[in-house]
């Protein structure tokens, strides 16, 4: 078999797969077969990049949420790398990702339990970003696309090569020096803290976040915190 010479390649610790269909549901199959940890499905569509890191986790699930904002990070820090300096990127705390302010692609989440107390057997975060606007582009104007963001020089596994980095980078970080650093470097990214926000349907405003990267919301003159595990998707 001749090599790929498109596929992208790996920092130590990872490596990759392509998928054939979806990145995030091909890596929670894999997870869910008792693949290792470091693996990183991936798709190199003409019009979305797709890819997601399947997870060991020696924490219980509440804390290992962390490493939801954690991947959010590591794409930004590659997007920054790669992408023009007047391109600017931010994280929404449900996994949305944000491009000159409007939205483009997410984040999701899966793992084996949804008990924030589990020691859960396998944890997945991955991220889809569309490349090319929708056809009709002009009734999602909340909505674009990296490449009409003046970000047409970047090559798909280069930006998954980068992800790849920066997050083994802030895993190393968080393991070595605790969630502060990880925190800091969030709360720089964030988008809408201070403004109006409705996770799980509850309306307040978006506070900030606790410890576990959870969201304080307001809601009248109550604070309410919502666990970064309501934001799990179900199991197979």
């Amino acid at each position: 078999m001749t090599p790929d010479h498109d596929a992208p390649t790996f920092p130590p610790l990872m490596w990759g797969e392509p998928a054939q269909g979806n990145a995030f549901d091909h890596a929670c199959m894999r997870a869910t077969m008792g693949c290792d940890a470091g693996l990183v499905a991936y798709v190199l569509g003409p019009l979305q990049v797709e890819a997601a890191l399947v997870f060991a986790p020696e924490v219980p699930l509440g804390k290992a949420m962390a490493m939801l904002p954690l991947c959010g990070v590591g794409l930004q820090n590659a997007l920054g790398a790669l992408a023009p300096p007047e391109v600017a990127v931010h994280l929404g705390w449900e996994g949305g990702i944000r491009v000159n302010g409007a939205g483009c692609g997410r984040f999701r989440v899966m793992a084996s339990d949804v008990d924030p107390a589990a020691m859960v057997d396998w944890l997945v975060v991955g991220f889809a970003l569309p490349l090319l606007p929708e056809d009709d582009a002009r009734a999602t104007p909340d909505r674009t696309a990296l490449y009409a963001e003046g970000c047409a020089d970047i090559a798909p596994p280069a930006l998954i090569e980068s992800w790849s980095r920066h997050t083994l980078n802030w895993i190393n970080r968080w393991e070595t020096e605790g969630p502060q650093p990880l925190h800091a470097e969030w709360r720089g990214l964030a988008f809408g803290i201070g403004e109006p926000a409705a996770p799980e349907g509850q309306s307040g405003t978006f506070l900030g976040i606790d410890e576990d990267f959870g969201m304080l919301l307001r809601t009248g003159t109550a604070t309410r915190l919502i666990p970064l595990t309501t934001l799990l998707e179900s199991p197979p």
